[in-house]
């Protein structure tokens, strides 16, 4: 730790910002490795995905089975 505390010193304000700015951009990259995001141009990473639509019928019966456990939670509670 000593000797780069003394590296440190030896440096101008400069450089100091110049290794800095150096180590954030790496911390950037690999966290959008980590992420599966690119900051920059796409690199054939994941798709978007797709958005799925549901029809009339299916959304009523999803709302009448929410239905039947809002009930049976109203039930249980009396």
């Amino acid at each position: 730790m000593r000797s780069h505390c003394a590296t440190l010193l030896r440096m101008n304000t400069t450089e100091i910002l110049s290794q800095i700015e150096a180590e954030i951009s790496r911390l950037e990259q690999a966290r959008a490795l980590l992420t599966g995001t690119s900051s920059g141009a796409s690199r054939g990473g994941r798709k978007a995905k797709r958005k799925y639509t549901l029809s009339a019928e299916a959304r009523e019966k999803i709302a009448a089975a929410q239905r039947k456990r809002w009930a049976k939670q109203k039930k249980e509670a009396k």
